[in-house]
């Protein structure tokens, strides 16, 4: 066993151990608020098949809780509703006690579906795509070489054209993190440093391991970076602080994850610096540093107020607590599905509860999983359009940075999540030569 299955399994137990019985911590509640609990099991139920993805074992489904700091019920062990104006109170996270629902929901579909793993695998034409995108990219930058960069030309170009070749770029790397690109783990992490290259500054080595991670440990406070912090939900949370997090969440999401958690600098970073470096170092001296401008412009406008950087928020903020899955009384669903048009320039990556599903399937066969399981997914909430999503994010009272589910203690001496990101330094994670493999295997 390695060194990240046995922190894991370390990890595990300490959480089931406050995972089990009725919910409530076996500490003086004076401490801590309340607890809202709810009589009914996961909507996924529990399934005892084994997980052909996963070489570990999950705490076993216990029935959801909400913990939420804003009340101040005496009834701490009684169940009682969520209402939709409860997001506008909002001062602290979704704090649920249950395992993620996309494992159980997989076995589910496997046992239902087994033809969905045929499913599974890398898709060679997503290298033909990417190369034409980065093409186009390179042509774009190559002719605006000599355009003032506050030229209507220059910003409109980067915005339309850039932003979403940009996206398209972001989410190639994404595809490749997975290994959905080569056969190799190693070919998908060299092509991926290519594929960077339209970003303007290096992204690809570091996304990778975040974003693993991110899989595996869906809602952690103590793992999962695509959470925001609570510095984070206390300062934007007014109509002005989300805006500035809706336009800035490029920097929000290329900076939080080094604050949060430490990787190790590898040998893939290196090269992915050094590459990245020297493209640009040619390029200014060719073409000029507007060149070099447009590529960093276009991938500041592709993480801002632009439609496809919608699906950012879309994927796991709560932007209705009443998008509930059949049975009301369990908490806000973590992830949620985009099923428009503007897939068709992201990879389907609208697809978030497939791919979290099934992070092993490539962007051209998730449509398929979506059709062969729709029992399963129909039920869910999905969004209609992420533009509305970005809309309803800044101006809606109700949503804000505080609504994300995470799994954990919000307040506190004793915090399963926290106290076990100790164990054996849990919080590095390794990610050598070998393309990852502990992260690879845990997933």
């Amino acid at each position: 066993m390695n060194v990240y299955s046995k922190i894991q399994r370390s990890k595990d137990e300490l959480f089931s151990s406050y995972t089990t019985g009725p919910f409530y911590l076996p500490i003086k509640p004076e401490n801590h608020s309340p607890l809202r609990t709810s009589d009914s099991s996961d909507i996924l139920g529990a399934s005892s098949t084994e997980d052909a993805w996963s070489s570990e074992s999950f705490p076993d489904s216990s029935p959801s809780s909400v913990l939420s700091a804003s009340e101040t019920s005496s009834k701490a062990n009684s169940p009682e509703p969520i209402y939709p104006d409860e997001l506008s109170k909002r001062s602290e996270f979704f704090w649920i006690y249950q395992e993620e629902p996309h494992r159980t929901r997989r076995m589910q579909i496997l046992q239902a579906h087994p033809e969905v793993s045929k499913l599974c695998g890398y898709e060679p034409l997503t290298k033909y795509v990417i190369s034409g995108v980065v093409a186009l990219q390179f042509l774009a930058a190559y002719l605006l070489r000599n355009s003032p960069f506050f030229s209507l030309k220059f910003l409109l170009t980067s915005y339309v054209i850039g932003a979403t070749a940009n996206q398209n770029v972001f989410l190639c790397i994404h595809e490749l993190s997975h290994n959905l690109g080569f056969k190799k783990p190693i070919h998908n992490r060299l092509f991926a440093i290519f594929v960077n290259l339209p970003i303007g500054v290096p992204y690809s080595a570091s996304f990778r391991p975040y974003h693993l991670i991110h899989h595996k440990h869906l809602g952690d406070a103590s793992y999962d970076t695509d959470l925001p912090t609570t510095l984070e939900a206390f300062v934007l949370q007014n109509v002005a602080g989300k805006a500035f997090f809706a336009t800035f969440q490029i920097l929000f999401y290329a900076i939080r994850p080094m604050l949060v958690m430490k990787l190790p600098f590898t040998y893939i970073h290196l090269l992915n610096v050094i590459v990245q470096l020297v493209v640009d170092y040619i390029i200014v001296k060719t073409w000029g540093m507007k060149a070099l401008l447009y590529f960093i412009t276009s991938s500041f406008w592709a993480g801002s107020l632009h439609p496809c950087a919608g699906h950012f928020i879309a994927e796991h903020y709560v932007m209705d607590v009443g998008q509930t899955p059949v049975n009301s009384h369990i908490p806000p669903p973590e992830t949620y599905s985009y099923y428009g048009v503007l897939n068709l320039f992201t990879y389907n990556v609208g697809l978030h509860n497939e791919h979290h599903d099934f992070p092993f399937i490539p962007w051209t066969r998730l449509p398929l999983l979506t059709q062969i399981a729709r029992e399963f997914y129909d039920p869910l909430p999905y969004h209609k359009s992420w533009t509305k999503v970005i809309w309803d994010f800044v101006l809606d009272d109700k949503v804000s940075l505080w609504c994300r589910v995470k799994r954990g203690v919000s307040s506190g001496s004793i915090q399963p999540i926290s106290a076990a990101k100790k164990i054996d330094g849990a919080k590095i994670v390794r990610d050598e030569d070998n393309g990852d493999e502990d992260v690879e295997k845990s997933l």
